[in-house]
């Protein structure tokens, strides 16, 4: 996985109804991001393909119109995917289980 930009869009499965879209950083192992309400920081590692980690959310922002993703409280979640030369496909399970994909929007060469 290369360091860099990547927007992510989020998806819930199983039934629930839960989507977002955010900007996230990854930077040598570690996470940092966010979207007009969550802020998310973490850390990961790469293995071969496999990337696996955890991530911090939290609200910055409470919404007025709308229920952010997790309900808006803070959560820690673990993921895992694979990296490949397209997109990042990542799935992890807080109550409930989603489906991640990333895509890499800008390099991060500072």
């Amino acid at each position: 996985m290369k360091n860099g930009l990547y927007s992510i869009h989020v998806r819930t499965l199983d039934g629930h109804f839960g989507k977002g879209s955010a900007v996230i950083i990854f930077r040598d192992g570690r996470i940092l991001g966010g979207d007009a309400f969550l802020f998310y920081t973490g850390s990961y590692s790469v293995q071969g393909d496999t990337i696996k980690g955890e991530v911090q959310i939290d609200q910055h922002t409470r919404p007025r119109d709308v229920a952010p993703l997790f309900g808006g409280k803070p959560v820690s979640i673990g993921f895992s995917g694979k990296a490949g030369e397209g997109d990042l496909t990542f799935y992890g399970k807080q109550s409930i289980r989603f489906n991640a994909t990333l895509r890499r929007v800008a390099d991060s060469d500072w």
